[in-house]
Formats: structure tokens, sequence, C-alpha cells
């Protein structure tokens, strides 16, 4: 099974919200989700992310593919930084 971390979108039409979420590639984009990771609303003036850390970092552990744009949603919060910090420290 392929796992990606990918947005899930929510809101109403024309106000989107998103959930970050962790998901079978093969399931559609609103479908089944294994686990809710985060949350990102782009209506605020600083596009409000929220993430759960830990989860994130067990997720990415096991292979968990991000799509691009959760990926630099990531990045800007800092998680693939310390992702990419944490496996250099375990080899």
């Amino acid at each position: 099974m392929a796992v990606k971390l990918r947005l899930k979108r929510m809101g109403a039409t024309k106000k989107p919200y998103y959930r970050i979420v962790v998901s079978d590639s093969r399931s559609p984009r609103d479908g089944k989700n294994i686990e809710e990771i985060g949350t990102y609303d782009p209506l605020k003036e600083e596009s409000k992310v929220t993430i759960k850390e830990d989860r994130v970092q067990y997720w990415l552990g096991v292979g968990a593919q991000p799509t691009d744009t959760v990926r630099n949603l990531l990045s800007q919060a800092g998680q693939m930084k310390k992702f990419h910090e944490s496996k250099k420290g375990n080899k």
C-alpha cells in the first residue's frame, strides 16, 4: 500500500479549508483517510498551518510520500529539515 501525505478539501464553496491527512494513494481526494495530521487555511493573512509534528515525523519515517503542496507546507514549517537531520543522525 502506497501511503501519501496530502490535502483533503473542506469548507464551503469559494472558502476552502484543508486538512493534511495520511491516506492510501488509491483512495479519492476527499475519501477515507488513515489519520489527520494537520490543517491549512489559505484564506488567513499568513496562511495558517497547524501540524502534529510527532505524527509527521513518524509517517515520513515509515516511508509516506508527501505531495508537492504538502512538502512545501512542511518545509515552511521546518519539518522537512528536521526529518532530513534525523535521518543523517541515524546513519
